[in-house]
């Protein structure tokens, strides 16, 4: 099984976006991403940019209390006719098993998969998959007020506090390497 991994540093939200932004453009139907971060990391932040890059209707929020969330594509937007995103929480579930009664395996072949918390929990859903850990440069954040129990609220995070992405690709899907995401002065890997 091919794999490869790129670490990434960006400084705030806004990047955090535009990186996942560029890396959504270029998904497509049945691509599975496993998302890991402490609170606060930017999981949600980055799946936000994931769907502005992929054409969904606005609006993402962490889906910790409804498990999943799909997003569709916008008819009319940047990718007409593009996967929808699903977007999951796992956080609350234990095992795999629990994970099979979400019914997700009906939508991972047409649908982008994000799962956020999902590390040995989904890897069975698919062949190859894209495992994206984002970690806090300084620290992990306090969560927020009615933040208990891996809760994260909208405002994750603010601060322009940097970030450092690294990816993981596993499978056939992603045997060519990473998909191009350098613009240059955006963000940087280690040594650069």
């Amino acid at each position: 099984m091919s794999e490869w991994t790129l670490s990434l540093t960006v400084d705030g939200p806004e990047r955090t976006q535009a990186l996942a932004e560029r890396l959504g453009a270029r998904l497509r139907a049945g691509d599975l991403l496993v998302l890991t971060g402490e609170l606060g990391a930017g999981k949600t932040t980055f799946t936000q940019g994931l769907g502005r890059g992929l054409g969904v209707r606005p609006g993402i929020i962490s889906p910790t209390f409804v498990l999943v969330r799909r997003h569709p594509n916008v008819p009319d937007g940047p990718r007409p006719g593009g996967p929808d995103l699903v977007h999951v929480d796992a956080y609350r579930l234990g095992s795999a098993a629990e994970v099979d009664d979400i019914d997700l395996e009906d939508t991972v072949d047409t649908a982008v998969t994000v799962v956020e918390w999902g590390t040995g929990k989904v890897e069975h859903l698919a062949v190859s998959r894209l495992e994206i850990v984002l970690e806090r440069a300084v620290g992990a954040a306090v969560p927020a007020p009615g933040a208990a129990d891996g809760a994260e609220d909208d405002t994750e995070d603010d601060d322009a506090e940097p970030r450092r992405i690294t990816l993981t690709g596993i499978g056939p899907r992603w045997a060519d390497g990473p998909p191009p995401l350098e613009p240059p002065g955006e963000w940087s890997a280690p040594g650069h």
